[in-house]
């Protein structure tokens, strides 16, 4: 009798651990089932790290984290967006320190007039002079076909002028947003000397482009030192800090990008 109720309760503990088939010979798993299931009750998942046990919480999904990993409970996001309608879908800002400097001797060759050369869409190779502000080359994503991209630029722009006295001197200058190394924004200014040394001026520009294709896109500002008047030999900087007059706080450049869109996908939808 001992004999075989010990048979009996090792071919019990056999059976619990094998893998168990519902309308199919040939079981993938521990329980599979071919065919619907109908939850009566409720679904919970073991944690082993801290040997709990959890059921999840309301609009809560079960997740799968790949082969060897438990599943985890994820919380269902879904925005509430309405159609037709742009959303703010990234939004961000940059900052940039190391600025760039224009010798008197880099001017840009303008061969035709400026109203010809700067044309939205150009590429930035043919624009002759324009140097980019490294730091704010940036990489931003569009996922809908209906889109609108703001972007403000702002920055310190500072020439190594004397005290002016009577002689008119001044520097053109011009600086520009591109999306992709196209041209989408421009602005041109003039610094003039003032009757106190190493003068600056805040350069601010807004530009806008709509209906980017979906993906990823890069984002950059670049300038360009167009001509000089009066005194030769003088030096341009731009988001740079060079004078005792200003500091680096004061002298950096920033980008803002915003990016809004009609929404054609979710991504993420869980978090």
């Amino acid at each position: 009798m001992k004999k075989l109720l010990l048979t009996l309760f090792l071919s019990a503990g056999l059976l619990i651990y094998a893998q168990v088939g519902i309308k199919t010979e040939s079981p993938k798993a521990i329980l599979d089932v071919n065919g619907d299931m109908n939850l009566r009750s409720k679904i919970a998942v073991f944690d082993a790290t801290d040997n709990t046990v959890s059921q999840g919480n309301n609009d809560q999904l079960l997740v799968s984290q790949g082969e060897g990993y438990p599943p985890i409970w994820k919380t269902l996001r879904i925005p509430e967006y309405e159609p037709n309608k742009f959303y703010l879908i990234f939004n961000n800002s940059f900052s940039d320190k190391q600025g760039i400097t224009f010798a008197s001797y880099e001017q840009a060759n303008i061969a035709t007039s400026r109203e010809v050369t700067f044309v939205k869409g150009t590429s930035i190779g043919n624009l002759n002079g324009f140097k980019k502000i490294d730091g704010l080359s940036k990489t931003i994503s569009v996922f809908s076909t209906q889109s609108k991209a703001y972007f403000q630029f702002e920055t310190v722009v500072q020439a190594d002028f004397s005290t002016n006295g009577s002689t008119d001197t001044s520097i053109d200058y011009a600086c520009g947003i591109f999306v992709d190394d196209k041209l989408i924004n421009l602005r041109q200014r003039n610094l003039k000397a003032i009757n106190s040394s190493h003068p600056f001026l805040t350069h601010t520009q807004i530009g806008v482009v709509e209906n980017l294709s979906k993906g990823d896109h890069t984002v950059s500002v670049a300038c360009s030192r167009l001509a000089s008047y009066g005194a030769t030999g003088r030096t341009l900087t731009i988001g740079k800090n060079v004078y005792s007059n200003i500091n680096d706080f004061i002298a950096q450049s920033s980008l803002k990008v915003d990016v809004y869109e009609v929404p054609e996908v979710f991504n993420p939808i869980i978090n």
